[in-house]
């Protein structure tokens, strides 16, 4: 299995490597069953995340059927400012809307053994793209009603299982959808073993459209 983590220009650092650490340590619990690659959009190399200029290496481009997981991180960034003079965290995450990644996505949704996965801001980006229209899901809590404005019904989990889309919250809930990916796709076993190494334990009820539905409290 595959699992590809996508870098753009902007991408909050912490949304990559917390799901590539514990991934990795995951495919060495598994005896190296699962790949983890970073991925560009267009093309392989250098992406300046959006954190002090931080760099970070694609080694391959995103294929979007190749069974696994696709992962899209958030963008780090300020929050507010003239769109006009500042990169600002909805400027970039508009702007990853406006390359090929909404297409790659398209892809990966239509093929049968490719699962999306968003971190963060990686939610509104693919919502502001068209992609989330009617699904369930979740993104950091200060874009929570942007992404509501798009079609998407919000639930405030740490993470949200809608099927072949599993998001997760704010920058560090990248720990805990890594470590939900690997309970899912290969069993608690494998997802403990990586919470006792990393000395880290998953917070949070991961939310599925499972169960009877609960009762006002």
């Amino acid at each position: 299995m595959l699992a590809q983590i996508v870098l753009f220009d902007g991408v909050d650092p912490l949304d990559v490597i917390a799901p590539f650490e514990v991934l990795s340590a995951g495919s060495d619990a598994l005896g190296g069953d699962l790949e983890v690659r970073l991925v560009g959009i267009d093309a392989a190399g250098p992406v300046t995340s959006g954190t002090r200029g931080l760099r970070l290496e694609a080694t391959d481009t995103l294929r979007p059927e190749e069974p696994g997981i696709v992962i899209v991180p958030g963008a780090s960034g300020p929050v507010e400012g003239d769109p006009d003079e500042v990169d600002t965290i909805p400027v970039l995450l508009a702007r990853v809307g406006r390359t090929a990644l909404p297409d790659l996505i398209r892809r990966a949704f239509a093929a049968p053994d490719t699962l999306v996965a968003a971190v963060c801001g990686g939610s509104l980006a693919l919502a502001m793209a068209g992609l989330l229209d009617g699904r369930t899901a979740v993104t950091h809590r200060l874009g929570n009603d942007v992404l509501d404005a798009t079609g998407v019904t919000v639930v405030d989990a740490r993470v949200v299982d809608d099927g072949d889309l599993v998001t997760a919250g704010g920058v560090t809930s990248g720990l805990d959808l890594a470590l939900y990916l690997l309970e899912r796709e290969y069993g608690p076993r494998i997802a403990h073993a990586v919470e006792q190494l990393f000395e880290y334990e998953r917070r949070g009820t991961v939310w599925r459209a499972d169960g009877p539905a609960p009762l006002p409290v």
